[in-house]
């Protein structure tokens, strides 16, 4: 399925008559990141909100559609951990073009080829650590907010611990609904499931 037809208005083009000297004139290395730019943006423009100016919660579901993969599926998430997003659900056009150009891709069908390299690269031990830190910072979505919900929790530790420890965060939920003495889990706890699911047999 093609991306959508980007909501912005087109931008001018630039004036033709203007001249630039010799020594202006862009090498072609700049115009070949010129031009990646470009198709990163028109993507971006494609699933943006155009009055935010940023793709939002739609924008995202959208995306996930085209490339036909559920917007729960833990490769969005890690997809958002590669752009360094910092509010959930939404992705700016800095964090967009810095994320895609790291993953080395400038296109939907690329992005989608991808992703199965990019959940290598996560589950490295020296990137899982960053990922699963960053999956329950990216849940805090009010400032000062410093705990996640046990409800959410549950649904962020299957999701994310799951495929490497399912007996273990099976055991982990199941004590998590039942006991009374936690409404919410702070960073520090959610840091030690990962110690425990690593070191306790």
């Amino acid at each position: 399925m093609p991306p959508r037809a980007s909501k912005r208005k087109a931008t001018a083009p630039q004036n033709s008559s203007s001249v630039t000297s010799a020594d202006d004139s862009p090498t072609a290395s700049d115009k070949t990141k010129t031009k990646k730019t470009d198709r990163l943006d028109t993507l971006f423009d494609s699933y943006a909100n155009s009055s935010l100016g940023i793709i939002d919660p739609e924008g995202i579901e959208a995306l996930c559609s085209d490339m036909s993969v559920e917007h729960t599926d833990v490769r969005i998430l890690m997809f958002a951990w590669k752009l360094k997003a910092q509010r959930q659900g939404y992705f700016t056009r800095d964090e967009w073009r810095s994320g895609m150009k790291a993953l080395k891709v400038d296109s939907l069908s690329k992005l989608k080829k991808g992703l199965p390299e990019l959940e290598k690269e996560v589950n490295t031990p020296e990137n899982f650590q960053d990922f699963y830190s960053y999956a329950f910072r990216y849940c805090l979505t009010e400032e000062k907010q410093k705990t996640v919900d046990i409800e959410s929790v549950c649904e962020l530790l299957n999701l994310v611990l799951g495929s490497q420890f399912q007996s273990k965060v099976d055991l982990l939920i199941e004590y998590l609904k039942i006991q009374s003495d936690y409404k919410a889990i702070n960073l520090d706890q959610w840091m030690g499931f990962l110690r425990f699911c690593k070191e306790v047999s």
